[in-house]
């Protein structure tokens, strides 16, 4: 116990941004990025410089990539002063890093996941469950022969050449645990959802907008032992053992089968509707869950998991606006994928400190969440060479988020082609034939 509060002090008290990114970024950590990668006995550009700077470069501030890497590795010189000395060139940098295996940054995110588990305790678990929210949105890359040719352009109008993000967030300490890329218009969110189970820890419970509403999605989280909880829309049908009329329908024991799995031979999957209404929006929010005791998941904590899924959104709006990255810069295929890459990383680590310098949350209160772009500045002025007075760790401490109860809506803008967001309607609810219910009494003892 006393080793355990030693630690936190430490922890607490990280004096610089780089000795609170060593909290995530260990030497474990680097020894299973080195375990991953068949290197030549002396690269010009060592492993540890290379990734460190490739991370600061997304704090940096600057109009082009050379301007950032100046900064970064001037930073990594000065903060590192008895490692081996970087390369001096942007070129040779760049060279450095489209000749990176991607395996070395998926190893050091495997690697960042089993520090973030280990590190929050108990902030890890809300209740019986890890709460997770999990969307998906697009990046633009640059215009250039090689990236439209691999990539592709979408639309009536030629897009530039895009790439698709699918992220799962923490709700409630808000950095990304895990992530996929894929094309930007030919990736799946579903797809790349069921390619990401396989990381998360047991009791998570994934929270999901009514895109993700599918058989197989709902089917091969079950298979993998991981809770959901998902907006349903009319494209989803339902049956119920009794014959309850949607109005007046509050929850209950369901059935999910779809013609085509009912064709196919394929079981229901068994779990529970619930009804939400949203007295702010003034309509009516359809979950389905595979938890099926209300004791476990109540009314009330599923609609405080589902409006915490906004969390998702958030983090999008700090990684593509605070951190500039709403457009990719690199212009080839090779760089775009490891700048797409390393960005995320660096992301993470940056809402990981902030989330580890704020307050742990009292019992029965919300969670104090850090404010991002708080917390980037305060990397930036350590970046800058700027002397601080106080610790890295104390002055992000007191980088948090606002938390005044807004009394009126946000001002929307209208933009250009974009249509007004309708929410979806809700799902069909029938009665279960005598003739499915023999269906289901079959397969039940066939299992």
């Amino acid at each position: 116990m006393a080793n355990a509060r030693k630690r936190a002090r430490q922890r607490r008290r990280a004096k610089s941004l780089i000795g609170s990114m060593r909290e995530f970024l260990t030497a474990e950590v680097f020894k299973q990025v080195r375990n991953s990668w068949r290197r030549r006995k002396s690269p010009r550009w060592d492993l540890h410089p290379l990734l460190y700077i490739l991370l600061l470069t997304t704090y940096c501030c600057g109009d082009s990539l050379p301007e950032k890497f100046e900064a970064a590795r001037g930073f990594y010189v000065v903060c590192c002063p008895k490692r081996k000395r970087p390369g001096a060139s942007f070129t040779g940098f760049e060279k450095a890093v489209a000749k990176l295996p991607m395996p070395i940054l998926r190893a050091l995110a495997a690697g960042i996941r089993g520090r973030v588990e280990a590190i929050f305790g108990k902030r890890w678990k809300v209740g019986d469950f890890i709460p997770f929210g999990c969307d998906g949105t697009r990046q633009a890359c640059p215009r250039t022969e090689e990236l439209e040719r691999r990539l592709g352009t979408f639309g009536k109008e030629g897009s530039p050449p895009m790439i698709w993000n699918t992220s799962i967030v923490h709700l409630t300490l808000g950095f990304p645990f895990c992530w996929r890329l894929g094309k930007g218009g030919k990736a799946s969110e579903r797809s790349h959802l069921i390619s990401m189970l396989r990381w998360l820890p047991t009791l998570a419970l994934i929270v999901a907008d009514a895109g993700y509403v599918g058989y197989e999605v709902a089917a091969t989280m079950i298979s993998a032992s991981v809770f959901f909880l998902i907006r349903m829309s009319s494209n989803a049908t339902f049956y119920s053992e009794a014959h309850v009329l949607l109005d007046e329908f509050r929850e209950g024991i369901v059935y999910y089968w779809p013609k085509t799995q009912q064709d196919q031979g394929k079981p229901p999957i068994r779990g529970r509707l619930m009804r939400i209404h949203s007295c702010r929006h003034k309509v009516d929010v359809w979950l389905f869950t595979n938890v099926e005791d209300p004791k476990q998941l109540s009314l009330e904590m599923a609609s405080t998991c589902y409006r915490w899924r906004w969390e998702n959104e958030g983090f999008f709006r700090t990684y593509k606006r605070t951190l500039k990255k709403v457009t990719l810069i690199s212009r080839t295929l090779r760089l775009v994928h490891r700048e797409a890459e390393a960005s995320m990383i660096a992301t993470q680590l940056l809402l990981c400190q902030g989330a580890l310098a704020m307050p742990v949350p009292q019992k029965d209160r919300l969670p104090v969440m850090c404010s991002p772009r708080g917390v980037l500045l305060e990397a930036r002025r350590d970046i800058s060479g700027r002397k601080q007075s106080e610790p890295f760790s104390e002055r992000i401490a007191r980088a948090q988020r606002e938390q005044r109860v807004r009394t009126s809506a946000k001002q929307k803008r209208e933009w250009p082609r974009r249509k007004p967001h309708a929410p979806p309607h809700p799902p069909v609810l029938l009665r279960l034939t005598d003739e499915q219910k023999f269906k289901i009494q079959g397969q039940l003892q066939a299992a």
